[in-house]
């Protein structure tokens, strides 16, 4: 007996705890994608598999919808995977341990992949279904999502014959998502010259904060550890000299990095003034981070004196000015839509290794010339300290679509099960619906979801009730004929 096998939908978290099984990791898709595959063919159904192995499945309507328009279903199966620092689990190569707390589903020690495992779920479920009535169901499943869209980039969708389309990457039950923000990723690279530095080597770890999806909870200026990393050694490095061994923070560049570690030397007189001023930028972070992350803090562990292999204070302190004025966060809200961030960035990833220091960036805006001004200056700012930038996953928006019938029929058919409207929004995180809309003709699209909370961290969670709601949402409207 699976941990989710007494849950309802039984048929749906019976498919979700089977992919927990299965590593799926972003760039780690292989053994789900094939699994995809194993099940479209044990069940006999259309499947096409490409080189990049996003999953086309197609399953025929069921008797008397035959003439109902096509419903294509979408969503990615890989997952953002990070892990606690004590956790043994190898996400590579295993599964993920998924347990039960009152309504919440979540993953021990890991995060849980409900983005977008959950979609994969909902449509391995409709189509292996044999009591469902539905039309033609087109099912897309992309990879790589959570790393830069390339899977929608590249694929190839002239199979598909149905123009409107349920996207099942969101995160809130009762929104439907009719717009989102385009993106892009930035890789800014620095050389690094190393010389040999005497001193005693140090641990800093900056930690303790709540991280969060750089699309949806960038607005919350939470704190960035790579960020503050950058701050906290140029500050002290205008007081004395620093030099730096290496700094790793951030697992993707699209999660607001909560831990950042580094290395540095300092000159062995210097120690206690070290560590003081540590604890004075430490005491006025903290006062500024109190109410959007409380539990904040820089623990810095003193190891052995002698001789290494580091970046010389004067590159330490360059390095540092850099990071301490790259933009980060927010940098505008829409003036059309309040409340909506139009355009912003997340230092996601921050790591050195013998010969270069790597900054990643998550770049968004729903306007595209914001985004293109954005990513000149982060290159611009790159380029003055003697780095490069390289630009990639460059996604479009989705755009507004004034006349929806897709939309019209699921705001009506949610009203009259739920007893209310839905609130119908756009959002400022990236959504493959943009890119898959220049592959479609004419897309219609909406994209809904189960509740779920902290995706992209060990603290993600998805609600049991509301994973049912909208199971029997969508069974509700796959049944409902145009024009009932």
């Amino acid at each position: 007996m699976g941990a989710l096998s007494a849950l309802e939908p039984n048929s749906v978290f019976h498919f979700f705890e089977e992919i927990c099984k299965i590593p799926h990791g972003s760039g780690n898709i292989e053994q789900i994608s094939d699994y995809l595959v194993a099940f479209a063919r044990e069940r006999e159904l259309y499947c096409v598999q490409d080189e990049l192995k996003n999953v086309v499945i197609v399953k025929e309507a069921t008797p008397g919808y035959e003439q109902e328009p096509p419903v294509i279903l979408q969503g990615h199966m890989d997952m953002v995977a990070v892990k606690k620092p004590d956790c043994t689990i190898d996400m590579k190569t295993e599964g993920l341990k998924v347990s039960v707390n009152g309504d919440d589903v979540y993953a021990e020690g890991t995060s849980l992949g409900g983005d977008d495992g959950i979609a994969v779920a909902y449509s391995l479920a409709l189509l292996d279904a044999k009591d469902i009535p539905h039309p033609k169901l087109e099912v897309i499943i992309t990879v790589d999502e959570e790393v830069g869209m390339d899977g929608a980039t590249f694929i190839d969708l002239s199979m598909i014959t149905g123009s409107r389309m349920v996207n099942l990457d969101s995160e809130d039950e009762g929104i439907f998502l009719v717009s989102c923000a385009g993106g892009a990723r930035v890789k800014c690279s620095y050389p690094l010259i190393r010389k040999p530095v005497q001193g005693v080597r140090y641990t800093v770890r900056i930690g303790g904060l709540q991280g969060g999806h750089s699309g949806c909870e960038i607005q919350k200026e939470r704190g960035n550890s790579n960020c503050l990393f950058g701050r906290v050694l140029y500050q002290i490095g205008r007081e004395m000299n620093v030099a730096l061994l290496s700094v790793n923070g951030g697992l993707a560049d699209n999660a607001i990095p909560r831990e950042t570690v580094a290395e540095v030397v300092v000159d062995a007189a210097k120690c206690e003034v070290f560590e003081q001023a540590l604890q004075a930028i430490t005491a006025e972070i903290a006062a500024e981070l109190i109410t959007k992350d409380p539990l904040f803090e820089i623990v810095a562990a003193r190891r052995e004196c002698g001789e290494f292999s580091a970046i010389p204070a004067d590159r330490t302190e360059q390095l540092c000015a850099y990071l301490f004025s790259l933009p980060n966060g927010v940098q505008a809200m829409s003036a059309d839509m309040p409340g909506l961030v139009e355009t912003s960035l997340n230092l996601g990833i921050l790591r050195t290794d013998a010969e270069e220091l790597v900054a990643e960036f998550s770049v968004r805006s729903s306007v595209e010339s914001a985004k293109k001004a954005l990513i000149q200056r982060l290159c611009a700012m790159t380029g003055l300290i003697g780095g490069q930038a390289a630009v990639s996953g460059d996604y479009p928006g989705w755009k507004y679509r004034k006349d929806s019938p897709l939309r019209d029929k699921m705001i009506t058919v949610f009203q009259q099960m739920y007893g209310r409207d839905p609130q119908v929004e756009a959002i400022h995180a990236g959504l493959e619906c943009g890119i898959l809309g220049s592959k479609i003709r004419d897309l219609d699209c909406v994209s809904i979801g189960p509740d779920m909370k902290n995706i992209h961290t060990t603290e993600e969670t998805l609600s049991i009730s509301s994973t049912k709601r909208v199971w029997e949402y969508l069974c509700t409207l796959l049944a409902r004929k145009d024009g009932e």
